[in-house]
């Protein structure tokens, strides 16, 4: 697998992920969930506007593959600023993946390093190789630049920086065993909703807690968990237009779905 193939999956994982409908708060295909300055087609103008990005940083893991994960970061962050910049371009300055592209970036470097040390690709695999690279990186949690880091500054915890950090524990703990046992008896689709849900219900959301604070996510976890119990489109329906009505979005969880999705499809290749 080349780099640009690999960006190719990042941005596809992207696109899945936003089109994936319903999805309660978040935009879809249906509507603009609790957001009022995006759409879909503003989140496929900013995949693909990302997918450059991706490719650099995929075949910067592979140059330096031969360094200690710890000393990549340092050469990462550049590429991962000029994909800020171009995300902002193709959106009119609109922050539609901004915490996407910490987590993606990251992966697509990881898996270039782990392809060029001939290693397979499980998603164990490339989430250990992003923890080594992340290492310490939730120290820096001193900005107030994004509504995530407020967040974490006021109801505490590391955000999407800690969930690097740890080698993304939400995913392999709670989205995976989610969407394959889903999967079973559901499609694809209806699977990585109801990884979407358990997302929802577990994880401390901070795009939800800068919106609504400790209550509103508490709300929001405890209704995802009572709708992961019988999962329908009527249940997710109902449950966009109370998060709609409260102006709550769980993006945090929506980035760590497309992460999902990005490492199904990284096994699949």
């Amino acid at each position: 697998m080349t780099a640009a193939e690999v960006a190719r999956l990042a941005r596809r994982a992207l696109e899945e992920e936003v089109l994936l409908t319903p999805k309660p708060g978040l935009v879809d295909r249906a509507n603009s969930g609790a957001h009022r300055d995006m759409d879909c087609e503003t989140f496929l103008r900013s995949a693909a506007a990302l997918e450059p990005c991706f490719a650099r940083l995929a075949q910067i893991g592979m140059e330096l593959a031969a360094l200690p994960a710890g000393e990549t970061l340092s050469h990462l962050r550049p590429i991962g600023l000029e994909g800020e910049r171009a995300m902002y371009a193709a959106t009119g300055g609109v922050n539609t993946h901004k915490g996407a592209l910490f987590s993606m970036g990251l992966l697509c470097a990881s898996a270039g390093r782990l392809l060029a040390r001939g290693q397979g690709l499980a998603a164990q695999s490339v989430c250990r190789a992003a923890a080594e690279t992340a290492s310490g990186i939730s120290r820096e949690l001193t900005g107030r630049d994004t509504h995530g880091l407020l967040a974490c500054a006021a109801y505490g915890g590391r955000g999407v920086r800690g969930e690097a950090e740890d080698g993304f524990p939400s995913v392999l703990e709670v989205a995976l065993p989610a969407y394959r046992n889903a999967r079973q008896t559901r499609s694809h689709e209806e699977a990585a909703l109801c990884a979407l849900l358990a997302l929802m219900a577990e994880v401390d959301d901070t795009t939800v807690l800068h919106r609504g604070g400790r209550k509103g996510l508490e709300w929001l976890q405890r209704e995802a968990k009572d709708l992961l119990a019988d999962v329908s489109p009527d249940g997710l329906r109902a449950l966009d237009e109370r998060c709609i009505s409260r102006n709550l979005s769980p993006g945090g969880s929506a980035d760590l779905l497309a992460v999902m999705l990005f490492l199904l499809s990284l096994t699949a290749s």
